[in-house]
């Protein structure tokens, strides 16, 4: 697991339920393609009372489908974002990746 060194919220919401919580410097992270698709764990390994973690598996079809649609409206990335750049090189490493380079 690597350390997360910005932050992700999440937020799940049920009929009668809703659940949120925040992963930031303290929270580690994991993420994995396998044969059908990606695997992301958000883990917060705290004491009993802020311990936490999400699972998340996204298939191949629904993860270019959310690809497309980032695709779509990275316009909306504001030009003096700091981690513009790391998103650029980190994606560019991806497409790489995954073309076999």
């Amino acid at each position: 697991m690597k350390q997360i060194l910005d932050k992700a919220e999440v937020a799940l919401e049920y009929p009668d339920k809703f659940y949120s919580g925040t992963f930031e410097r303290s929270s580690r992270f994991e993420a994995a393609f396998d044969s059908v698709g990606v695997s992301l764990v958000l883990e917060n390994s705290g004491d009993p009372d802020t311990r936490k973690s999400v699972h998340l598996h996204v298939n191949y079809g629904l993860l270019a489908d959310i690809f497309g649609q980032l695709a779509a409206t990275a316009g909306r990335i504001p030009v003096d974002e700091p981690h513009r750049e790391m998103l650029i090189e980190r994606l560019s490493a991806l497409d790489g990746a995954v073309k076999g380079k």
